[in-house]
């Protein structure tokens, strides 16, 4: 019920996640990145504490692979778990345990894994890490939302999706990007697609008032002068 993409951008160490999902509210749970460190998504019947565990086995120096590894060696309800993760030298990981939900696949690319769950075919993951290797000049966070429209395309899940998230994050401790839809019968993907156009123009706009607010631009709303 789930396909999802993590990505590392080579040349700006940016790390990110792209997902979408039948249930509500799937950036809450699934997506998680960390400056410097890497990307996670946690899915199927999803834990949302092993993306943090994930990532802590990251910060301590493991690369993806053992870091997956030794996370899953005493995890609990393992079975029902798949994991996809990339560091930040671009190695990527995945797990899926034996009781994932109807048709299921992974594909690694370069920089990039995606995986997915339910899925109307199992040809979706290698159509989004496909993508994403074809966009290399452009903003990590223009990849992975056109991997998941990829994903979409070629079939995505047996049923429709209803939510959807862009987590980026490049040297500040908080997000770049933090985009979600968290419920829509009118396509998640097209949603957040309209998110990120609206968003991306002015995200240099929001790290000004971030880190140097005096030089910040007014937002443009009654009264911000």
């Amino acid at each position: 019920m789930t396909f999802s993409i993590v990505g590392h951008c080579k040349k700006t160490g940016m790390l990110g996640v792209a997902i979408t999902t039948s249930s509500i509210c799937v950036g809450a749970r699934c997506p998680h990145a960390r400056t410097n460190v890497g990307a996670v998504s946690t899915q199927n019947i999803t834990d949302p504490a092993l993306a943090p565990a994930l990532l802590d086995r990251l910060q301590s120096g493991m690369p993806a692979d053992q870091a997956l590894a030794d996370l899953i060696r005493n995890m609990e309800n393992q079975e029902y778990r798949q994991l996809i993760v990339i560091d930040n030298a671009g190695n990527s990981a995945c797990y899926t345990g034996d009781k994932i939900l109807g048709i299921h696949a992974e594909s690694r690319g370069i920089h990039c894994f995606s995986a997915g769950n339910l899925l109307a075919n199992d040809m979706v993951p290698a159509a989004m890490t496909d993508m994403f290797d074809s966009l290399s000049d452009v903003h990590l966070g223009e990849r992975l939302v056109k991997s998941l429209e990829a994903g979409l395309y070629k079939g995505g899940e047996m049923g429709d999706v209803h939510s959807a998230a862009l987590l980026v994050v490049d040297r500040q401790p908080f997000p770049l990007v933090d985009l979600r839809v968290d419920w829509t019968d009118d396509g998640a993907v097209s949603n957040l697609r309209s998110l990120w156009h609206a968003y991306q123009p002015q995200i240099q706009d929001y790290l000004t008032r971030a880190l140097n607010p005096a030089d910040a631009p007014s937002y443009g709303v009654p009264g911000d002068e």
